[in-house]
């Protein structure tokens, strides 16, 4: 390693790219259940609008608008939609993906030694990439192996004992990779968490779920809720998310964005999928039903155990856990994208047609390894 790097990135794992960014060997036809995106693209009289958007109201030459004023307030009204109280621009962040509010929050909260984080595995790796990449602790509960409920009284025995202090505490709702909704002693514990911990909520699927703590936001500073496009409203080429948490911490967070973090191609997507949103959500019922077809055909797989979910993706573990990547290789040599994590796996709910093919051929799988 570079003399000139830190020695600690060394030991430092990178976010994984995608099979076709490092084998090149896919199929012709690949069908993507690795990431959790919206199985369909904007429909397509709404992208030929949305193209017309980009000719006549974008200028290439000019900045993009660096307070995102036009989408704050969009999302704001969106917002409000799911909270007794309503919610107003100041009290929004938006980031280049959730990815960079997630950092912003590593270095308003816990950067130089001034604390630690406490994540509950298996959940989100972005969380514990970007905090070691800025040499903070990250601190590693663990989960019921049936429920992948937090345990909590380990948890909170990290947190009374961290050095540097706890100063953010990160929790999934619905969790990734394992899709369970947060119980209500989980939503009882958060409520009590000390005032000097800034509990993130990352909401990411709120839109297949239906489960959201906004309401309670007013409740309690020391949360902040996280959102995105990159899902439900089928934007993830264009990388928006967006925080929603009290005016005091939001400014923290504008002081550490990058002038100009949002092109102006992803802040007119954006504004422009919350103004068509009734459409794009029109098509969440046939995901879930989707979700209920596939999930009930894996339970009639005796070489698995899956659990169910209230987001747009699965989770499953092999009872021969040794066939996990080995299935995955022989999924992906097919053109069926899914992701190895968590000594399991986890697909994305696809179409019709896609979760149908993926089903044929982790039967096929299964059938010539009989002992698996």
């Amino acid at each position: 390693m570079a003399t000139f790097l830190r020695p600690e990135l060394e030991a430092i794992k990178a976010y994984s790219t995608p099979p076709e960014a490092s084998s090149g060997t896919l199929p012709a036809q690949v069908d993507y259940l690795d990431t959790n995106e919206f199985p369909l693209d904007l429909p397509a009289h709404l992208k030929a609008a949305l193209a017309r958007q980009y000719v006549e109201a974008m200028a290439s030459n000019r900045y993009p608008d660096s307070s995102h004023w036009h989408l704050k307030q969009a999302i704001a009204t969106y917002a409000s939609e799911h909270s007794s109280v309503p919610i107003v621009p100041n009290q929004i962040a938006v980031g280049n993906g959730s990815d960079e509010l997630i950092r912003a929050l590593l270095l308003a909260t816990a950067l130089g030694s001034h604390g630690s984080i406490v994540v509950a595995e298996p959940t989100f790796s972005i969380y514990g990439i970007l905090a070691q990449s800025l040499g903070i602790p990250v601190h590693r509960a663990q989960r019921h192996p049936d429920t992948f409920a937090v345990e909590i009284e380990t948890a909170e025995a990290l947190i009374a004992t961290a050095t540097p202090p706890v100063r953010v505490l990160f929790m999934l709702q619905p969790n990734s990779p394992t899709g369970n909704a947060l119980t209500s002693t989980e939503v009882a514990w958060l409520r009590q968490v000390p005032t000097d911990i800034l509990v993130v909520i990352d909401e990411a699927y709120f839109e297949f779920s239906g489960k959201t703590l906004l309401p309670e936001l007013a409740d309690h500073p020391n949360w902040l809720i996280l959102r995105t496009f990159s899902k439900a409203l089928r934007l993830a080429a264009h990388r928006v998310g967006y925080a929603i948490a009290e005016p005091t911490v939001i400014a923290a967070l504008e002081k550490l964005r990058l002038p100009y973090n949002l092109p102006s191609m992803s802040q007119l997507a954006a504004c422009f999928a919350l103004e068509h949103r009734h459409e794009l959500l029109a098509d969440i019922p046939a995901v879930i039903a989707e979700r209920e077809r596939l999930y009930r055909q894996l339970q009639t797989c005796p070489h698995l155990r899956v659990w169910p979910s209230v987001a747009n993706f699965l989770f499953f573990r092999l009872n021969d856990p040794s066939h996990t990547q080995p299935l995955c290789q022989a999924l992906e040599q097919q053109g069926t994208l899914v992701r190895a994590i968590a000594n399991g796996i986890r697909v994305s709910i696809g179409t019709k047609e896609e979760n149908e093919r993926f089903w044929q051929r982790l039967q096929h799988y299964l059938s010539a390894h009989s002992k698996v």
